[in-house]
């Protein structure tokens, strides 16, 4: 997992995507948490799947975040088109899942990851969790079964 949060809000949503990940149901995964500007390419590497987590700052991804891709692109696989444009990278298609909070807003920052790890050849396998406003209970909720949902499908059989 690899997140941004900056705030008590986004740090809820954080916390509740980890404890979904280490729900008593989920058995045989291990779940590595790393803050954005400690997480590298090794990190990315060594996951059978990632979760992102970010506010939406003024239309994007945390800044945090960004650094994140911009730090690991390369080595995690990721590939550009000759046109600049999101390319076929990413020997391994992992499983990604995205929680994003904004105040107003979340539209930029969702199509920023999103144009971004498909460069990295990552398969979605789990709704955005979009987040406007204060987080309520039901956001918490969905924020636990986001990381429920990722850590199951990496269940080892």
């Amino acid at each position: 997992m690899v997140h941004h949060s900056p705030t008590p809000t986004v740090q809820a949503l954080t916390d509740a995507v980890v404890a979904g990940t280490r729900d008593d149901a989920v058995e045989g995964v291990d779940v590595v948490v790393r803050a954005a500007l400690e997480a590298h390419a090794d990190d990315v590497l060594a996951a059978d799947g990632v979760l992102l987590g970010t506010p939406a700052n003024f239309g994007y991804m945390s800044g945090a975040l960004k650094h994140f891709f911009d730090t690991i692109f390369l080595q995690a696989g990721g590939a550009l088109g000759d046109d600049g444009s999101a390319g076929t990278g990413g020997a391994a298609r992992v499983p990604y899942g995205l929680w994003v909070h904004g105040r107003y807003d979340t539209t930029g920052a969702v199509r920023s990851v999103q144009s971004i790890v498909q460069a990295l050849a990552w398969t979605q396998r789990a709704e955005v969790l979009e987040v406007v406003g204060d987080v309520e209970q039901r956001h918490l909720d969905a924020a636990y079964e986001l990381g429920g949902t990722l850590a199951a499908l990496l269940v080892p059989d």
